[in-house]
């Protein structure tokens, strides 16, 4: 089924040609460490070898979880027990994320025996929610200009609704905790609580008059010349920054962390769905075909692994598998675009339910979910307009379609020898007489790999008109 194929490809290619703009919002939500990531062992000697080391920055743009986790919390641990950094820069733009992510992250902070800066940037970037506890959680924060910090009321991990007494509970613990981070670092408290309470916000100018944030730097380098012999308390004690003519170390997250941002997004996990679906079904319409299926299958489970982590609606996933069985019905009855449009409307609102979660930035795009459907729709009805046009062809079907067929010798037929049918070449069995080479027949027959022919005619060229 060509139309299948085409589809296909469109998929792999729409995916392709969407990473760049995924790869900046992961969203995974439960991947599994396999180790526990341990604080480091911090000597007397950590405080002098940091001092003469590098400063380490980490760049964090999206949601906070596990990717998040294991490249912030893991790359403090091992700067510590390395003792390979005086100071350690986490960059960060986030709207929020999960609580458990986010508290991995803030035991790294808690633990480290470096000073560890947390700078809301670049302008326009903010720390919102998970990324309000985890700046307040910072020996030293700060904030670029046109930046913004707060609304941090919790909401359900998997976005279930909570009862009121849940609620109350999780938003009560939230509020101890972040209150408990701005009293160790000398921060506002009340309006700490109130940013998990009444989930307020404010911007750099009112953040650093409250005394939420300890400093507002346009760039990186305004804010190392602001912190220069500035004191913090570590687990190590009290230590003194300098980084003056330090050297700037930034550090990426790994290929495999990248991958699993890319793959996470919702928009990316529901786009790979769609293509495993299509790959398995055009697998099944044509047997054999191997590649559609062998790589539809990878897209699905990819897929399915990126969405068993997020907050799932099952009506989602069913109304996308109606929508891809309406568009394949399309093709065998005729319904005249009904199948489609009904296959368009289901893959849109199964895409738009596919994320149970009231956050914005856990739902799979608009500008994704309606083309895609559109053109979804588009190759399903033309596809049917294409097999009217086929409507009353003859189409060879295995060896029945060979019978009646004409071809011509290859070889001199007596009887056995080559032939060619259909622009295939096959071995030939004469049962009218020598057939000779070039001579026409007829195929009445197939039996094993040959098949066996009977002579007719040789069709007479047109003569020229003088």
């Amino acid at each position: 089924m060509k139309v299948f194929k085409i589809v296909f490809l469109l998929l792999l290619l729409s995916i392709f040609i969407s990473v760049p703009s995924f790869s900046k919002e992961p969203i995974l939500e439960n991947i599994k460490k396999t180790e526990q990531v341990k604080p480091a062992v911090v000597t007397p000697a950590t405080k002098e070898i940091s001092q003469n080391s590098d400063i380490k920055i980490l760049k964090y743009s999206g949601i906070i979880n596990p990717v998040a986790a294991e490249y912030l919390g893991e790359s403090i641990t091992k700067f510590n027990a390395e003792k390979s950094a005086s100071l350690i820069v986490i960059m960060l733009d986030t709207p929020g994320g999960l609580m458990t992510s986010m508290r991995l992250i803030i035991k790294e902070i808690m633990a480290s025996a470096i000073p560890v800066i947390v700078y809301v940037s670049p302008s326009g970037s903010q720390a919102a929610s998970a990324g309000t506890f985890i700046a307040m959680a910072a020996h030293i924060s700060a904030m670029a200009e046109s930046t913004t910090q707060g609304a941090a009321s919790p909401v359900a991990g998997q976005g279930q609704k909570m009862s009121r007494t849940m609620e109350k509970k999780v938003k009560n613990d939230a509020a101890a905790y972040i209150r408990s981070l701005a009293k160790q670092r000398g921060r506002n408290e009340e309006w700490a609580e109130e940013a998990v309470r009444k989930a307020v916000s404010v911007d750099e100018q009112e953040a650093l008059e409250k005394n939420v944030t300890d400093f507002v730097a346009k760039d990186l380098e305004e804010l190392l010349k602001l912190i220069e012999g500035k004191s913090v308390d570590t687990v190590a004690g009290k230590v003194m920054i300098h980084p003056k003519g330090k050297k700037l170390v930034v550090v990426e997250m790994t290929t495999r962390q990248e991958f699993l941002n890319i793959i996470s997004n919702p928009t990316f996990a529901y786009m790979l769905l769609m293509l495993g679906f299509y790959g398995l079904m055009f697998e099944f319409q044509s047997p054999g075909a191997l590649l559609p299926g062998i790589m539809g299958a990878i897209c699905l489970i990819l897929g399915l692994y990126a969405l068993q982590s997020m907050p799932i609606n099952y009506a989602g996933i069913l109304l996308l598998a109606l929508a891809v069985i309406l568009f394949v019905a399309e093709l065998f009855v005729p319904t005249f675009g009904a199948l489609t449009l009904g296959g368009v409307v289901s893959m849109i609102l199964g895409a738009i339910m596919l994320i149970d979660s009231p956050a914005e930035y856990m739902q799979v795009q608009l500008a994704v979910i309606i083309p895609l459907a559109i053109v979804m729709g588009l190759f399903s009805f033309f596809a049917l307009g294409w097999l009217y046009l086929l409507k009353g062809k003859k189409i060879p079907l295995g060896a029945k379609g060979l019978i009646d067929e004409t071809g011509v010798a290859l070889s001199c037929l007596d009887p056995f020898g080559s032939i060619e049918v259909d622009g295939e070449y096959w071995n030939g069995k004469s049962v009218s007489g020598e057939i000779k080479q070039g001579e026409n027949f007829k195929v009445i027959k197939k039996e094993g790999y040959i098949l066996h022919v009977e002579k007719t005619e040789k069709k007479k060229m047109k003569e020229e008109k003088p």
